[in-house]
């Protein structure tokens, strides 16, 4: 099934992470108090709403608690940041990301119940938009436009089979350059030795390709 996600701001970071969802497929409900914003985003976003989500009856109607994922990407006003994730946590979202404007900032969504805080000027949309797509990748790096090197986790659907099974890179036209196990790093890994779980592959590719893996193999 997809997950379905809401986007709060509709600035630079939180369309950012809109577009980078909706390339991967996901259902997504863009937020904002704006009205050019929300319009610039209709045609992208599954729905693009107009809304002050200060208010917790406008949240209701917009039926925020059934949302996998809600990422708070409100610009400069913090009084807003925290008072829309006070009243999402109240409302029982499961999962909430919130942008920090600065460690004070922080500290206080995370006092609150923020499940997850990140700072826009050392994380970027599109690399939050792939953590919260899927708990097995780790990391994710933009090596140009087109291409990125992304840490995944390995889960029950990839472990005890060997990457000649797999055979990734002729599915998805991904390399795998290393795997972490535990303390060691093999480099150049071996076809036949078979995958075990929590093992972390290390892998390079076009994005499009990593998004394609992404939704076949890793999304849960």
């Amino acid at each position: 099934m997809k997950k379905e996600f809401a986007v709060i701001g509709l600035g630079r970071f939180g369309g950012s992470i809109v577009r980078s969802l909706t390339e991967q497929g996901m259902e997504v409900m863009a937020i904002d108090i704006s009205e050019d914003r929300v319009n610039e985003f209709a045609s992208i976003a599954t729905q693009a709403v107009i809304a002050d989500t200060t208010d917790e009856n406008v949240l209701k109607s917009l039926g925020i608690r059934n949302f996998d994922h809600v990422i708070v990407a409100i610009g400069d006003n913090i009084q807003s940041s925290i008072l829309t994730t006070i009243i999402l946590k109240e409302l029982g979202v499961e999962h909430i990301t919130v942008k920090a404007q600065n460690d004070y900032h922080e500290k206080v969504l995370r006092k609150i119940g923020a499940d997850h805080v990140v700072h826009p000027e050392r994380d970027m949309g599109r690399r939050i938009a792939h953590y919260i797509v899927s708990t097995n990748v780790l990391d994710y790096l933009e090596l140009s436009e087109e291409y990125s090197i992304v840490e995944v986790m390995v889960n029950d659907l990839l472990a005890g089979y060997t990457l000649v099974e797999l055979d990734i890179r002729a599915k998805y036209g991904l390399n795998i350059v290393a795997i972490k196990r535990g303390k060691e790093i093999i480099v150049s890994p071996q076809a036949n030795d078979p995958l075990q779980m929590n093992d972390i592959l290390i892998i390079i590719g076009a994005d499009t390709d990593i998004n394609r893996f992404e939704k076949k193999v890793l999304v849960e």
